[in-house]
């Protein structure tokens, strides 16, 4: 205890010792500038005051030859210079002070009397000095003039630093161009973001947290020999979450995370790239043990080019190679662990790929049923919602969407409903949204002539006739000819979640899409510009089934893809290969459009029937095709058409209370202004 004593009053007295230096401040300069400007003024000749004397004694003092120079100025003011040896008559006290400025300063009635005094006192032999007339000049103003320039330089050259510190990160100007635009956060800034915020994504949450464990408890892994991972990558699609579980991992982890994207190591200098990565490196061994994450790692970390006239980036390639070389050097980062992002892995280089670099890639794909029952649950907990909403539901209308996309129905359902004058957001409002997000905006009062309408009913009517045909099309949920975003009409699907797809299944897909087209050609006897983005789609499908997944007669079992093809203006086949996969695609293409046709032909008075109610009502349900056309037959489909007629049934129940509100609302409430 007295060692401790002592240990805290020796510091306590080296404290004291020490002098405090005020920090140096820019504002200093510019005082002591100051300082010596106005010194300089009053030291100066031009800076000493004249002493001012009435004209009387002004004359009085040329009459007696006190003067040795007189000085008129265009203000009728005039100076006397006073010769050496009247001094002591004229100023008196003042005779040292004199000394450096004799002059005495009059104000004359006019300059014509002035000059007519002078001349007087010359001829009668009393003045003999030289007269001269000037300008009088403002001192401030010449004082400005010279000073100006300076501080127009010193002020620019201030403003030219301060941009350069901007560019450069940090408040060290140019000088901190090379420094690491990290983001650090540590205990006191931690990221509020954990795991319980993170739906879904349980593999990759488990690989994640294996690595917070190991920060957390090395000597766990450590006793059994295990050596601490070098990296992670998260690979996925836009929007899955890869960027929302690294910051849940700064929420949990108890150790420094470095955060920064992949664009922060680019620069329009040589080498700040490199530095930047070094100087990373620097502070993370400095914090060890920690995690750098550094999202969007794709744009650093692209394959390099094999040839310079490729498109190789010198800048890039070096900082790729430092940043290879600082993972896995001849230095050592124990207790640095990298987590990058990317959804492009298939253009990084190889080398940054190996094992020892990034031993682990974790791949967060989109969220299926259940995945998305929880996130819909994390982002409907700060919505008011009606108790008639069924998140079941929602997740079963939202096949292919992302976590993002989850999020931007949960949104959009609010404004939808804040729209619409709502205390609470009710099951209407999220399948208006749903439809806007997949759709568009909805546009009723879009220009359409009957004659049109007739035409995006029939080619409507036609998609929808044959996908409830077809065994494997997707079940059909609803179909409408109100214009959404850009397009004049559309059909609602819910497509089924599968890992692998047949042939089959895709020939009857293509055969679905085609269907529209077809359509038109029989029941209108002309094609129109509705079909350009089916035709769009199945010749991407029909290109894809033969020149990736060889699924053609012809070119069976033959895949033309190469992922390492960025850089590449050869086709991985000949001329001759070229035009049979063309003649393919057309035979497919043809094949589904006949067979849609022929389809159409059997099933014209359903059709007919179809289109006429779409005409009259604008939007139908898969209750009023199976009116039509019957329940669908296929047993191995059974649970996506139960499915899909569940939530096409949920779409027209909303659909029919809502317009009952509408109807109701001029006569139970008073219609508030800006009401439709």
């Amino acid at each position: 205890m007295e060692i401790k004593n002592n240990k805290e009053n020796k510091e306590n007295k080296e404290n004291k010792n020490k002098i405090n230096m005020p920090k140096f401040n820019l504002s200093w300069l510019y005082l002591i500038i100051l300082v010596m400007i106005c010194s300089l003024w009053f030291t100066s000749e031009s800076g000493s005051s004249s002493r001012v004397v009435s004209y009387d004694e002004f004359q009085s003092y040329v009459e007696k030859g006190y003067v040795s120079k007189v000085v008129g100025y265009d203000d009728n003011t005039v100076e006397a210079y006073i010769k050496q040896e009247n001094l002591s008559a004229v100023f008196k006290e003042d005779t040292d002070r004199a000394k450096r400025y004799p002059v005495v300063s009059s104000e004359a009635p006019s300059r014509e009397s002035f000059g007519e005094f002078i001349q007087k006192e010359r001829d009668a032999s009393h003045f003999d000095g030289s007269v001269s007339y000037q300008k009088r000049q403002n001192f401030l103003s010449n004082l400005f003039w010279q000073i100006f320039p300076l501080l127009a330089m010193v002020l620019f050259f201030v403003w030219i630093t301060r941009r350069m510190s901007g560019i450069g990160g940090g408040g060290g100007g140019i000088f901190s161009v090379g420094k690491s635009k990290a983001q650090l956060f540590e205990k006191e800034n931690s990221v509020k973001v954990t795991f319980k915020d993170v739906a879904g994504l349980a593999e990759a949450k488990q690989e994640v947290q294996e690595i917070v464990e190991f920060l957390k408890e090395p000597q766990k892994y450590t006793e059994l020999g295990g050596k601490i991972p070098k990296g992670a990558l998260l690979v996925g699609p836009p929007g899955t979450g890869k960027t929302l579980l690294a910051k849940a991992v700064a929420g949990e982890a108890d150790v420094p995370f470095f955060s920064l994207a992949g664009s922060d190591f680019v620069e329009m200098f040589v080498g700040v790239g490199a530095s930047r990565v070094r100087d990373l490196f620097r502070q993370a061994k400095e914090k060890a043990p920690c995690i750098v994450f550094i999202d969007e790692i794709d744009a650093v970390g692209r394959a390099r080019a094999k040839a310079a006239a490729m498109g190789g980036n010198d800048e890039r390639e070096n900082t790729l190679n430092q940043l290879l070389t600082e993972m896995d050097g001849f230095g050592s980062n124990s207790g640095v662990i990298i987590l990058a992002a990317t959804n492009r892995v298939d253009v990084l280089d190889k080398a940054l790929l190996r094992a020892g670099r990034f031993d682990r890639q974790i791949h967060v794909d989109l969220p299926d049923l259940n995945e998305r029952k929880e996130i819909f649950g994390v982002h409907l907990r700060p919505i008011k919602m009606d108790q008639n909403v069924d998140i079941d539901l929602l997740a079963r209308q939202t096949p292919g969407f992302s976590g993002a996309d989850i999020a931007n129905v949960c949104n959009e359902a609010a404004l939808i409903a804040a729209r619409r004058q709502k205390k609470v957001v009710g099951k209407q409002d999220f399948l208006d949204a749903v439809d806007r997000i997949v759709g568009g905006l909805e546009k009723k009062n879009k220009i359409t002539t009957e004659e049109e309408r007739r035409s995006i009913a029939i080619h409507e009517a036609g998609h929808a006739t044959i996908s409830w045909l077809l065994e494997y099309a997707n079940p059909l949920i609803k179909v409408t000819i109100v214009p959404r975003g850009r397009a004049l009409g559309a059909a609602w699907y819910l497509p089924e979640e599968r890992q692998i797809t047949t042939k089959e299944q895709m020939l009857d897909e293509m055969c679905a899409t085609l269907g529209g087209r077809a359509a038109e050609e029989l029941f209108i006897g002309r094609i129109s510009s509705g079909a350009m983005n089916d035709l769009q789609r199945v010749t991407q499908q029909a290109f894809g089934m033969i020149t990736y997944m060889g699924m053609s007669d012809k070119l069976p079992n033959l895949c033309y893809y190469n992922p390492n093809q960025e850089y590449s203006f050869n086709k991985p086949y000949s001329e001759k290969t070229a035009e049979l996969i063309d003649q393919e695609v057309q035979r497919m293409i043809n094949e589904q459009y006949e067979r849609a046709k022929s389809i159409l032909k059997e099933h014209q008075e359903g059709h007919n029937q179809l289109a006429q109610q779409l005409i009259e009502k604008e939007v139908i349900f898969a209750e009023d095709v199976e009116q039509i056309f019957g329940k669908r037959k296929w047993a191995s489909r059974s649970e996506e058409i139960m499915s899909a007629n569940e939530i096409s049934k949920e779409y027209k129940e909303a659909a029919e209370k809502a317009q009952e509100e509408k109807d109701q609302k001029p006569k139970d409430e008073p219609k508030k202004e800006g009401d439709a």
